[in-house]
């Protein structure tokens, strides 16, 4: 009888156990998700697939290495056409555009199969050519030209009928392939920085460009992305800056009278010639210095 009643608690637990375990495992069935709905799941679930993106970012006629790019899965709907799905395809192609980390590698963003030099000859359309100019942050409009703008090229130089200066626009709305930085000899035997700028211009605009360099002092003007407009401009001259300078002071464009010690210098009347037109003489700063300007009234 004391070994029955030993059993007894053994036996409930087990019986307790059993209809636990049923109970429990009934729930799960009753709480699981249908098989139909996991394979509707499973089928709008976005396909992955390895494509070939750059490990770093890369310049604008970078030649590509095998360094240079890595693989990573991205949603293959979402992807642009023209994505590779091999590295060894890519290798020694050229880039025609700026590619930033991560993002794939594009056809169309790639100078042809049968360009293996990289640089900056491998983004000159065709019919184009590349001409650089040297400067200082002046030129260069402290340092905000970069590739991919676009600029005006205005020269200044000397007439030689009067001997005034003129500044001209020349050139406009010129893209800037490449900016860049090297070392030159100064007259007192040391080296220092100048920046140079390629422009991409035509064998025409190349003549240009290459004569005022040579002839007179070249400025860049940076245009914005949004305007491609021609403008039609005069120039400048001393006479134009001046006049512009009395219209904003709010006078007549035509010249003002001269003062009286401005005409002292004037030839004197001698009796029995014709008096002399008299003359304005304006100091102007040129070049840094200070230059004595005659006009007749």
């Amino acid at each position: 009888m004391g070994r029955w009643r030993a059993l007894i608690p053994i036996g409930l637990a087990l019986v307790i156990a059993v209809f636990g375990s049923v109970f429990i495992y009934s729930w799960m069935q009753q709480q699981a998700v249908p098989e139909r709905i996991v394979q509707e799941v499973q089928k709008e679930r976005p396909e992955l697939v390895n494509v070939v993106v750059a490990s770093t970012d890369l310049a604008a006629g970078s030649r590509l290495q095998r360094d240079f790019l890595t693989m990573t899965e991205q949603v293959k709907k979402n992807l642009p056409q023209g994505h590779f799905l091999d590295r060894g395809a890519l290798e020694g192609r050229i880039l025609l555009a700026p590619v930033q980390r991560n993002e794939p590698i594009i056809e169309h963003r790639l100078a042809p199969v049968d360009v293996r030099t990289g640089g900056v000859s491998a983004l000159i359309p065709e019919g184009k050519r590349a001409v650089a100019i040297g400067g200082d942050k002046v030129i260069g409009i402290s340092g905000f030209i970069h590739p991919g703008n676009r600029v005006d090229v205005m020269v200044t130089w000397e007439n030689p009928d009067d001997g005034d200066q003129i500044t001209k626009r020349v050139l406009e709305n010129i893209p800037v392939l490449a900016t860049g930085t090297m070392m030159q000899e100064t007259e007192k035997g040391t080296t220092s920085p100048v920046d140079v700028y390629t422009l991409e211009v035509t064998p025409e605009e190349a003549e240009i460009l290459t004569h005022g360099r040579n002839q007179g002092r070249i400025q860049l003007a940076l245009r914005s992305p949004k305007d491609s407009e021609p403008v039609l401009t005069r120039g400048a001259t001393t006479r134009v800056a001046m006049e512009h300078m009395h219209q904003l002071a709010g006078q007549s464009r035509a010249m003002p009278s001269p003062e009286p010690e401005m005409v002292a210098r004037a030839e004197p009347e001698v009796s029995g010639n014709p008096s002399p037109r008299p003359e304005i003489v304006v100091e102007v700063i040129q070049s840094g210095r200070l230059v004595e300007k005659t006009f007749a009234q």
